[in-house]
């Protein structure tokens, strides 16, 4: 067996972050390499290939010895003697860099956000904090904002309909304009379409993927509301023009909301049947995070009293779903196959970037 460098790195055990202990240690599971080849295979055939291309850009990390954890004891315990720790949600502090002792020479945050890193305590210690701006992040906040659009613009509702007869069959009214007098637009009569130009976005949790949408919303002159537990500093809402609500205030008050909480028992059903009773009325709620985050027999109830504008959900209740779920029969309802995070490049480029960064800094 090859032998294993003194490079040690100690990761959260993230099914992304896995990548690392895939790409770096010779001793990662067979089970676990297959199946991120399997999981790879429609976007990167040569899976192997492109691990390979990593391995060769960091070769003075590889091979090296991964440490996934579980848990902020399970990270305190593995620190003594890890060169890196790479985190997304556990916390680097000063107990976490005592145990770690000399050996530690930089934590990688998986993300921009570094709350759960204490910067201070690593400067002291001559810690390198490194943090990256997710690719995966951002093209799930363009899915929202996808959805968004779609249902302003009833785009699935109405796509291809281009013939008088395709329209009448749909319900509408289609006619010819005078264009001596009038312009041609929306001959179709299609009606109750909605722009997204100065409405209100509320967005229930401003982390990483909440404040990727709101700077691509703020660029078609949306304003920018947010609620969630801790109120941000000042200065990052200058920075995403966003305004504070509390939850109920953001829900009466937003004629879109894109939910954006962590996964947790606490953010399950955290939009139920009282919160869709305040909602603004011909709001349209978004849902790229878990899809237990909305009650899921409270928002059928919403859309059949129009209540709700629309609904647009990426990762659906069950994976696969069932194509007769009554969900789905809504007109004003786009769900997507979990497609947040693709192409699978967004997600194996933060890997490489990852990896290969602290690579040449090790070097």
């Amino acid at each position: 067996m090859t032998a294993i460098s003194t490079i040690k790195f100690v990761v959260e055990n993230d099914s992304f972050l896995r990548l690392i202990q895939v790409v770096l240690d010779p001793c990662a599971p067979k089970e676990r390499i297959d199946a991120f080849a399997h999981f790879c295979k429609h976007d990167t055939p040569d899976f192997d290939g492109w691990c390979e291309k990593i391995r060769a850009q960091a070769r003075n990390v590889y091979p090296a010895q991964v440490q996934l954890v579980d848990n902020q004891t399970d990270l305190q315990k593995n620190l003594p003697g890890a060169a890196v720790a790479v985190v997304e949600e556990l916390t680097i502090g000063a107990s976490e860099i005592a145990a770690a002792g000399d050996s530690l020479r930089f934590v990688q945050k998986y993300g921009f956000t570094t709350r759960n890193i204490d910067a201070d305590t690593c400067a002291k210690a001559g810690v390198k904090v490194l943090t990256i701006r997710r690719r995966a992040n951002i093209s799930t906040a363009e899915q929202a904002l996808m959805l968004m659009l779609a249902l302003a613009r009833q785009v699935t509702q109405n796509a291809n309909l281009i013939s008088i007869e395709q329209l009448k069959a749909a319900g509408y009214q289609p006619t010819t304009y005078q264009r001596q007098h009038t312009p041609n637009g929306n001959w179709a009569r299609i009606p109750n379409m909605v722009t997204l130009y100065q409405r209100q976005l509320g967005i229930i949790g401003l982390g990483e993927i909440g404040r990727e949408l709101a700077l691509r919303a703020l660029a078609l002159g949306m304003r920018i509301a947010y609620t969630q537990r801790t109120r941000l500093p000042e200065e990052v809402e200058r920075q995403y023009q966003a305004t504070y609500y509390s939850p109920e205030e953001l829900l009466a008050a937003s004629d879109f909301v894109s939910v954006h909480l962590p996964r947790s028992p606490a953010t399950a059903n955290f939009i139920g049947r009282e919160q869709l009773s305040i909602i603004k009325t011909g709001s349209f709620l978004i849902n790229v995070s878990q899809p237990n985050q909305v009650e899921r027999h409270a928002l059928c109830d919403a859309l059949a009293s129009g209540r709700l504008g629309g609904f647009g959900l990426d990762t659906f209740y069950e994976e696969p779903g069932n194509a007769d779920d009554p969900l789905i029969k809504f007109p004003n309802v786009i769900v997507t196959p979990h497609l947040g995070g693709s192409p699978r490049w967004n997600s194996l480029d933060d890997i490489e970037e990852v990896i290969v960064s602290i690579g040449r800094l090790l070097a």
